[in-house]
This record gives structure tokens, sequence and C-alpha cells, in this order.
């Protein structure tokens, strides 16, 4: 139950300030409200949910600063996991990266690309091998990926990420290790640089409009 309301979350399928009736998500998942009530209690100790008196629960919101410090925490547990990951790299796990990515590049909706994006950077870390950090990875990339997916998706198009991703899975492949870790950092950071932008102009949209 958890998982399933957590991805509903996470894939923007239950905006964030919707209201999260019991009653609704256990006709929904097909379950008794026992289960939606104690994963409810769960997504609210990850920060996927809020409770609030008198309302109850409803899916969270974060600001652009929270979704930045967000996405610097993603910096430093993927560039380690990516570190570990190299050196346990076989060519089944370079394959699939490859075909997840030329898959991404057959994609012409972007509400699927982060999916895909998903998809091809937990392919690549897989290989570390370290349950705990890659569960603290995929819970991150959820809170950051419902507020970047469509926003950076429309801000950036692919072809740039495409390119970047092209190189990461290259220097994999080729176990430049340091190397890798810088093109990720940088990789993450562009998503920062483009999050603040598109705040700049929505804000500059706004006084227009005023």
């Amino acid at each position: 139950m958890r998982e399933a309301l957590r991805r509903a979350i996470s894939s923007g399928e239950l905006a964030p300030g919707l209201q999260l009736r019991q009653d609704e998500l256990a006709e929904r998942f097909g379950t008794s409200r026992i289960p939606v009530r104690e994963a409810l209690r769960q997504l609210e100790a990850e920060g996927f949910v809020t409770i609030l008196p008198n309302r109850g629960a409803v899916v969270s919101d974060l600001s652009i600063d929270e979704v930045v410090e967000l996405l610097e925490i993603r910096i430093a547990l993927e560039c380690h996991a990516l570190r570990l990951a190299i050196p346990a790299m076989g060519e089944m796990d370079l394959d699939e990266a490859t075909k997840i990515l030329r898959s991404y590049d057959r994609e012409p909706d972007p509400a699927q690309w982060g999916a895909f994006n998903w998809t091809f950077h937990a392919t690549l870390y897989a290989p570390c091998n370290r349950p705990r950090l890659l569960t603290m990875i995929e819970a991150n990339y959820g809170h950051v990926g419902r507020f970047t997916r469509a926003l950076v998706s429309r801000a950036t198009g692919k072809e740039r990420p495409q390119r970047e991703h092209y190189r990461l899975l290259e220097l994999c492949r080729e176990g430049e290790t340091e190397k890798a870790i810088r093109l990720l950092r940088e990789h993450i950071e562009q998503t920062q640089k483009t999050l603040r932008s598109a705040q700049r102009q929505a804000t500059r949209d706004a006084g227009a409009e005023g």
C-alpha cells in the first residue's frame, strides 16, 4: 500500500496540496482503511504526506529552496553510489542502461521522460550493492522528481540530458570513476540552475500579469 501510494505521489498523479481521504484511497487501491492509515503515517515520516489538524492528510508541498537542498542531497548520495558501482559493473548492467537510453530517445512524451531518467540512473547505481543507500536514493529522487519533472523537461528538453547520459555511460564502461562522478555532479547541478531560472521566469511572468 505504501509503495503504491508513494509511486502515485512521486509521479505527480497525486499533486502537492491534494487532500488524501482514507475512504477514497481504500476504494482506489482495493483495500481497507487500516492499511491506508498506516501507509499515510509511514509516508508522513518520509516527507511525502503532511497530517494537518482538522484537515487530515495532504500531499506535501516543498519550496524551491527545499527542492534545491534535496538536489544537493541527491548529489552526495548518488555520487557515492556511482563510485561504489563502477568497479562492480558488468556488461549486462551496461547493456541494460544502453537499452533504457535508446527507449528514452524514442519517447516523444515529456511526461514519460522522468521515468526513463530514473530507471537509467537506478540501473547505474544498482551494482553498488548497498540496499539502504539505494532506498535512500530512490526516496530522495521521488521527492525531487515530482517537483522538477515537468518543469525541467519543458525548460531543457531531452537533448542535453541525453547527451550527458550517454557520456556518463561511456565513462562507466571505461572505468573512469572520477570523471564519471564529476559529470554526474555537473548533471544534477544543471537541474538546480534550471529550477532557479524557471523560478525567476515565473516571478517575472507573475509581475507582468499584475
